[in-house]
């Protein structure tokens, strides 16, 4: 065979194959949503529901207006987490879900923030990491086509065309 033919075989592989990968993308991104939806409403629900300890929690911490910002973080994790979970307005939820990651790192984890240069480690074992990572992925990607962002999208395009 010459060498254009091996050329062109491994390219309509390698097309075959990326077709096949991209197929992942939809089922994966529903999972990363899915649970780590689940775990943001349930970490969430937790705040909102022990209230008290996480006042007290955030005042050790020195947060100023620790109870108002209790409320804050706990519905933000709650109600952003069952949006993530379902799917719907995930772009947009992902921003204040991600902003209450980054004061957790700055607040509750600030050796593991300060230190993902020189101790990377301890920055990815923190609590904060896996649901701020998710909250940046979905910002970033979408929340897949498994969601109700994408059956609101298809209602639109079909008004739209109407």
């Amino acid at each position: 065979m010459s060498r254009s033919i091996w050329i062109d075989k491994a390219e309509s592989l390698y097309a075959t194959y990326l077709n096949v990968v991209n197929l992942l993308q939809a089922p994966v991104m529903l999972a990363i949503r899915g649970y780590w939806g689940w775990q943001f409403f349930h970490t969430g629900w937790g705040k909102l529901t022990g209230l008290d300890q996480v006042t007290e929690f955030f005042t050790q911490l020195g947060i100023p207006a620790p109870h108002l910002n209790a409320l804050i973080a706990g519905s933000t994790e709650c109600f952003g987490g069952l949006l993530l979970l379902l799917g719907l307005g995930s772009r947009l939820v992902s921003v204040p879900l991600a902003f209450t990651m980054l004061v957790a790192y700055a607040t509750a984890s600030r050796d593991a923030l300060l230190g993902v240069f020189h101790d990377p480690d301890t920055f990815i074992q923190a609590d904060p990491f896996l649901f701020l990572l998710t909250a940046v992925l979905v910002l970033s990607f979408g929340p897949g086509y498994f969601s109700l962002d994408t059956v609101v999208k298809k209602v639109l395009e079909r008004r739209r065309a109407a």
